[in-house]
Order: C-alpha cells, then sequence, then structure tokens
C-alpha cells in the first residue's frame, strides 16, 4: 500500500482518540452479555444484548430505537434523521455470537473480556459486537463535537446472524418501507492484513445440504452380510469422492460452473499485486501443511473468486473404542458451497443433490435435504458510495486501502441488494487471524481505534458521494 503521511486530526478524530479508553470500557460491557443464538437456553440473553445495544443506541444520538420482533431473537432498529432532504445511509450488523466450546481452549473466560497484548479477548469482540460498537461511537462523536450529522442514519443490528439469519429476509420485507435508504454500510468483515488496510467490495454466496444415505434397516454383522449388502458408509464416501476431480480440484457437478462470472484481467491484477504470505495463510489456517485447491488459481483467487464445494461433516457407523464389526444402517454428510456471481443458490444445491443421487448405487437409498443459502454480492470499485469509503479508509489508517474480497457470506447483504436495491459498503477492520468463531476470538484495539475514525469520516465523506451538489 501506498502509506501516507499522518492527517491531521479533525476535531473528530481528536474526541475519538481522547474517549477511546471509554470506548473500550463500554464495548466490554456489551461483550459480557453471552448472546449466543445458537442455544436456547440464552435466549433471554440475545433479548438482553438487543435491550442494552438499544440503550447504548439512543445514549450516542439515535432518535428513535425499537425492537424488531422476529419468529426467532429480536433485531434492534434506530433512526437518526436530519433532514429528508439529505442521503440516508443503513448500517448493518449483528449482536449474536457463536458458541464458545471447546471452552478449555479458552485462555480467559469468553464473556469475561480481558485486554491482552494490546487486544480485548471475548466472544463477540471483532464479529460483531465490537464492530458495531465503532457505529455507535462514530454517531457520538459527530453529535458531540459538532451537534448532528450530515446524512440521516438507520441502523439494522439482527440477533440470528450466526444462525444464518434464517428470520432476516422476512424481517425486512415486514419493515421495508423504515429500511428505506440510499446505500448500505455493514462492518463484519477483516482487512488483509494488519499494516495493509483494504475495502472489501464482494461476498461469495452460500448453499447447503445434508445428504443421509440408508442401506439394511438396522446394523448388521459384518461376518454374515459383508460381501453380500451395500455398506452406506462405503457408498457415501465414493458420492462424495465423485464431486471433485482428484487432480485438477474442480467441481465435477454438471453445471456447477454454468453461472460463473469469470474474473476479469484487472481483479487478478489487484489481488496479485497484494503482499500474499503463503506461510503466514498456512499458520492462519491452523498449521495447514500446503495450500489446494482448483488448478490454474492462486490461493487469494480460489478464496475470493471462485465457488467451491466443501465436506463440513460426515457421520455414520461405529466411531468409540476398541471395535464393532457392523455394516451401518445410515450415513450422512454436511455440504457447503462457496458462491461467486452469477450462481445462484436454490438452482446449485438441486445441480448437487442431483449429482448425489445419480452417483448413488441401486443397493442404497438417498436423502437430500437443502437448507437456506445466501446470494453472492459485489459492489462495483467506482460505485461513488466505495469510493467514498476508500477515502475514509485513508483517512483513518494513513494508507490508500487494497480492494479485496472476502471468500465468506453475509446473507443480508444480497437481501438489501434484491429487496430494497442498495448497494453495500462494507468497511470492516477486523484482521484475519481474530480468531472469530473459535476459542480466544480478540479484537485489536488500535484496528477498533482506527475503525471508529474510519467511520466518522465516512459520514462526512458519502453525503457528497450519494447527492452531488448540481
Amino acid at each position: 500500500m501506498t502509506q501516507k503521511p499522518d492527517a491531521p486530526d479533525t476535531d473528530l478524530d481528536a474526541y475519538c482518540r481522547a474517549h477511546q479508553p471509554r470506548f473500550v470500557d463500554e464495548l466490554v460491557e456489551a461483550l459480557r452479555i453471552p448472546s449466543i443464538s445458537a442455544d436456547p437456553a440464552h435466549r433471554d440473553d440475545v433479548v438482553a444484548s438487543a435491550e442494552h445495544l438499544a440503550d447504548a443506541a439512543r445514549r450516542a444520538g439515535f432518535q428513535r430505537t425499537e425492537l424488531l420482533e422476529t419468529a426467532g431473537h429480536p433485531a434492534l432498529y434506530a433512526e437518526l434523521t436530519v433532514d429528508p432532504a439529505l442521503p440516508t445511509a443503513l448500517i448493518y450488523g449483528h449482536h449474536d455470537v457463536q458458541p464458545v466450546d471447546p471452552l478449555e481452549e479458552w485462555i480467559s473466560p469468553p464473556f469475561e473480556p480481558e485486554v491482552r497484548d494490546n487486544a480485548l479477548y471475548a466472544r463477540g469482540a471483532v464479529d460483531d459486537k465490537g464492530q458495531v460498537w465503532m457505529h455507535l461511537k462514530a454517531v457520538e462523536a459527530h453529535m458531540q463535537v459538532r451537534g448532528r450529522l450530515p446524512l440521516n442514519l438507520k441502523l439494522v443490528v439482527e440477533g440470528e446472524e450466526e444462525i444464518g439469519s434464517v428470520h432476516f429476509d422476512d424481517l425486512v420485507a415486514q419493515h421495508r418501507e423504515n429500511l428505506r435508504a440510499d446505500v448500505a454500510v455493514i462492518s463484519d468483515t477483516p482487512i488483509f492484513a494488519k499494516g495493509v488496510p483494504s475495502l472489501c467490495t464482494g461476498l461469495r454466496g452460500l448453499a447447503h445440504l445434508e445428504v443421509r444415505v440408508s442401506g439394511p434397516s438396522l446394523d448388521l454383522h459384518s461376518g454374515y452380510f459383508g460381501g453380500a449388502v451395500a455398506n452406506p458408509v462405503d457408498e457415501l464416501a465414493r458420492m462424495l469422492a465423485s464431486l471433485h476431480d482428484p487432480v485438477t480440484h474442480r467441481v465435477t457437478v454438471p453445471g456447477f460452473y454454468a453461472g460463473v462470472r469469470e474474473a476479469t484481467a484487472e481483479e487478478r491484477a489487484q489481488i496479485a499485486a497484494l503482499p500474499y504470505d503463503e506461510a503466514a495463510l498456512l499458520r492462519e489456517a491452523g498449521g495447514a501443511p500446503a495450500t489446494v485447491g482448483e488448478e490454474g488459481w492462486t490461493p487469494l483467487e480460489r478464496m475470493w473468486l471462485r465457488p467451491t464445494l466443501e465436506v463440513n461433516g460426515i457421520w455414520g457407523g461405529y466411531s468409540g473404542p476398541g471395535s464393532k464389526t457392523i455394516i451401518p444402517a445410515h450415513a450422512g454428510a454436511k455440504i457447503s458451497c462457496r458462491l461467486v456471481p452469477d450462481q445462484d443458490p436454490e438452482e446449485i444445491a438441486a445441480l448437487v443433490a442431483e449429482a448425489l443421487r445419480k452417483a448413488a448405487p441401486p443397493a442404497v437409498r438417498v436423502e437430500v435435504h437443502v437448507e437456506k443459502g445466501g446470494r453472492p454480492v459485489v459492489t462495483p470499485i467506482d460505485h461513488p458510495a466505495v469510493q467514498a469509503a476508500r477515502r475514509a479508509m485513508r483517512h483513518g489508517f494513513g494508507a490508500d486501502p487494497a480492494i479485496i474480497r472476502t471468500g465468506g457470506t453475509i446473507p443480508p447483504v444480497a437481501t438489501f441488494q434484491s429487496v430494497l436495491g442498495l448497494p453495500s459498503v462494507l468497511v470492516g477492520v477486523g484482521l484475519p487471524d481474530d480468531q472469530i468463531h473459535a476459542p480466544n476470538e480478540r479484537f485489536d484495539l488500535d484496528q477498533y481505534a482506527a475503525g471508529v475514525r474510519v467511520v466518522a469520516a465516512l459520514w462526512d465523506e458519502l453525503p457528497g458521494a450519494l447527492r452531488p451538489a448540481p
């Protein structure tokens, strides 16, 4: 990246720097709430988290807050209206967090936040409570220093992102009018590396399936029946192996690549210019021995620009101590596909399901269950809102940001695009090794501080980008 001299503090920067210790303390209190959306035992905690966030939004300067009920966990909605003639930004985030297992691997308890080596350790620290908090503190800075913002803001922070945003589409449809805006702003992504600020312009989509293979109606003695009836575990393994070419690692499902929007030479050149460190990638991947993937593409390109198919889990038969010589009655696996523009998650799931059925021999029965997926999203680099975000990132980090994508999926971003027609700007500031979804999740406090300044600057940059002066 082209390093630039540190810009002099604006009035907003000075406020943010002066109050940053308090910003950390307030985030600590939010992180104490164990808002694990996947665990019914924590349902009341998810509600408490939404209420805590509503109080914080009111203190920051939002004029109206409301908990939006769903068939599952509630979302927070807030508004700050300055002038209806001004453009409006919709901020999205989530206040629910992942489960903490395995608990014994945490150095400090996941809901007793602790600062170590200039990082705040807790479940939800960066994913996504800390990054939501950046937005609240940036609003506070504008209100306390200038008394108003140069645009209108709306805020929706859901409580089900970590379980697939299962009711979010219904929530958006129900509250469509309240959520109308000119752009969506999301901080739930990482930058490329510490010292390499970056702006994410694309997310991969997601398709989910579960396959179940059945043979006999009960486990059989492998001595009496081995060689006479099909073994569901064996057959499932062959079926799954058939989904990839063993040499090129391409997905072999017919039609899988039919909708793929191929990467441009410019996109590949931008990725090639990044300071890629394969050893660092392997360390972040838990010490994996080597990279592997689709032939003809670099690891970053595979993660950002290419679709994938992964087996996420497999089960069947006996796995306890000692031996149990059986032919299992059942076997199963979970499969996910990360998708790129212009692949449709429902179509891809149907193609994979059909490929599995065709790969199965007649001696077993196959059932495939398709779960809700998410669409891939890309915002053009030259979009005025993206350019405004580039300027804000440069201001906050003192360097021109790289343009990157991420291999992850945030289904609400696609919902904003398809239902509300909103382009999305992704201004996350987490680091790739923040261990989200893993023990010892953390948020680097320098990133947190810079992120508050970035968002504060973004509110100054966006109005002119969204509605240029005539």
